[in-house]
């Protein structure tokens, strides 16, 4: 949610390079935007509502002409306060010597905002951000870098912020909860914070991680790390980012979210190409852990519950699932000999991260498998697993679920100690799915999407390990295409839903070629009988098919094979429904914030 980008160093098309970096993390969803920038005269702001993308920039932005060429950007994505050009980021104080951008949400702002309104302060915006800039302001006599310690010690969140001083040749950021990283490239000796890699990925691939608790300030002699607390100085490694930038830009696809998808030929390779050790050794922290916790959020959430059949079936071994966002229930579970394994495409998401540390402060230990390594989940974690999918830019997720599974299958067979045949099932799916994924077969999925585009609702069912799979299905189509969709268990269907089904109902029944395919049949055809329009996704045709897309018969790696198709036509809904299937409304890539 949100994006920061801010630079310093001698660059002087400060405008279009922070425009070019807030357009970068337009994936993380946002509603307006805005640029600071100094110039001789002070501190310029410019703020709008809707997408940078819809900006030209004039013919001379390519010099701005500023005293100091050090600028901060944001593009926000509304909580506290509507989506107007005052709440817009970046803020400034009253006196207009401190502006500055803020993710995150700062929990106690209303008896801050009470206690500045008090002394005389007032607010032109809703905004909780808003009141950082002026509490910086308050303490500013006793210097800028004191300053800003003294407020961050006011304010209770998770945030990150990049300030700026009208007296100061420098940038000052710190964070707590939500990520901050700082970009370097030190032959030119310039410098970039941004919320996610690829917002300075074109710039450099060399980067310093601001941990929780931790600033950072940046003037002409370096970037300097300090812990926000003790003040105490701490020395910071720099990391080189293995990540391309061909990976992450659309080249010649019209949306990232149908290159992703499409990735999947090689993503799926990439992932179970694992280090058959890591593999192994996380295993043997599962057999010997007092209870194993699977979490994660929303499509990550949907992955640990296929695992969760995954395990029961391939090792006979029960897994704990939960939500992030409901993890509290379990919390009077969890020992100091307990496992927790979270699963996220982001690394940030802040549901998982509270999760997490609930965990840690009980003594267990935590797994994650994630895409991105260096992320906070990564940096807190005992044991990583990554999944290798590159940078994933359209906010619904497609091949980093796929690689998800894919790892998590290598670990329930692991548990069960037979690892190389689940690599082997693996490297047959991923064949199989490399055979499907070509032009013809969007061309039939398309077809598909020409008949079922106007309607108001559809509902997908499937049994087993593919039960979750139909509950991601429904996000996916949640998500591009807004067309209200639901996920059941096939056998519920008689206890409630049936009473949704009316005469041409789209309904999608994923249907294994396993020990449960009549029974689901079974449940598609009393939909039919009552006059739904079914839409079998299997490996073999059915008489009680309507519309058939033909799917690889993949045994235990059935949900990775049977969630594309779904993924394929959630595109082409989208599109045909005028959507943005990249960056559907309301949602955001990462949720940094509760």
């Amino acid at each position: 949610m949100c994006g920061i980008f801010s630079y310093f160093g001698p660059k002087t098309n400060i405008e279009e390079l922070i425009t070019g970096g807030l357009m970068n993390l337009e994936y993380r969803g946002y509603d307006s935007w805005g640029i600071a920038y100094k110039t001789a005269q002070g501190i310029e702001i410019e703020k709008e509502i809707g997408k940078i993308s819809d900006r030209v920039l004039s013919n001379n932005s390519q010099d701005t002409g500023l005293e100091t060429n050090i600028a901060i950007g944001h593009s926000r994505w509304a909580t506290h306060g509507g989506v107007t050009q005052a709440n817009a980021h970046p803020h400034f104080s009253a006196d207009k010597n401190i502006v500055l951008v803020h993710n995150g949400i700062i929990e106690n702002f209303f008896e801050l905002k009470e206690e500045l309104k008090k002394g005389g302060v007032e607010f032109v915006s809703e905004t909780d951000t808003e009141v950082f800039a002026h509490l910086i302001s308050l303490y500013l006599h006793e210097g800028f870098e004191e300053a800003v310690k003294k407020a961050l010690a006011k304010v209770h969140g998770r945030f990150a912020i990049v300030v700026i001083c009208k007296d100061e040749n420098k940038l000052i950021a710190a964070r707590v909860g939500s990520p901050l990283i700082v970009g370097i490239d030190k032959e030119q000796n310039e410098y970039f914070i941004a919320s996610d890699i690829p917002a300075f990925l074109k710039h450099t691939k060399d980067v310093m991680y601001l941990d929780d608790g931790q600033m950072v300030t940046i003037d002409q002699n370096g970037a300097h790390f300090y812990d926000m607390e003790s003040g105490k100085r701490i020395e910071k490694r720099i990391v080189t980012i293995d990540w391309d930038l061909e990976s992450a830009e659309k080249g010649d696809f019209a949306h990232f979210m149908i290159k992703e998808i499409t990735e999947q030929k090689n993503t799926l390779h990439r992932a179970i190409n694992q280090d058959a050790g890591l593999i192994l050794e996380l295993a043997e922290c599962i057999k010997n852990a007092y209870g194993t916790f699977l979490i994660g959020c929303g499509t990550a959430g949907k992955v640990c519950m296929v695992a969760e059949y995954l395990f029961a079936h391939v090792a006979k071994r029960h897994i704990n699932v939960a939500f992030g966002s409901e993890f509290n229930h379990y919390k009077h579970f969890i020992k100091d000999k307990s496992l927790m394994i979270a699963v996220s495409q982001s690394g940030e998401t802040a549901d998982t991260l509270e999760a997490i540390e609930v965990a840690k402060g009980k003594g267990a230990n935590i797994a994650s498998i994630l895409n991105v390594e260096t992320s906070t989940m990564a940096r807190i974690s005992d044991f990583v697993l990554p999944v290798k999918a590159g940078p994933e830019k359209a906010v619904a997720s497609t091949k980093v679920t796929t690689s998800q599974i894919a790892i998590l299958t290598l670990l329930a067979y692991a548990l069960a100690d037979r690892l190389e045949e689940g690599e082997q099932l693996l490297i047959a799916a991923a064949g199989q799915i490399n055979d499907m994924l070509n032009p013809r077969y969007e061309r039939h999925i398309k077809a598909l999407a020409d008949k079922i585009y106007h309607s108001e609702s559809m509902y997908i069912i499937g049994k087993d390990m593919n039960y979750p799979i139909a509950l991601e299905a429904a996000i996916k189509l949640q998500e591009v295409s807004y067309i209200h969709a639901e996920g059941f268990a096939g056998g519920e269907l008689k206890h409630g839903p049936i009473a949704l089904i009316s005469e041409g109902t789209p309904v999608i029944a994923i249907v294994a070629n396993d020990e449960y395919k009549q029974e689901i049949l079974s449940n598609a055809m009393e939909i039919k009988a009552r006059g739904g329009y079914i839409i079998g996704v299997s490996p073999e045709n059915s008489e009680i098919f309507d519309y058939w897309i033909k799917v690889p018969d993949a045994g235990n790696a059935s949900p990775i094979v049977n969630i594309i198709p779904i993924q394929i036509l959630a595109y082409y809904l989208s599109l045909l429904r005028e959507n943005n299937p990249d960056m559907p409304r309301n949602l955001a890539k990462s949720v940094t914030v509760k």
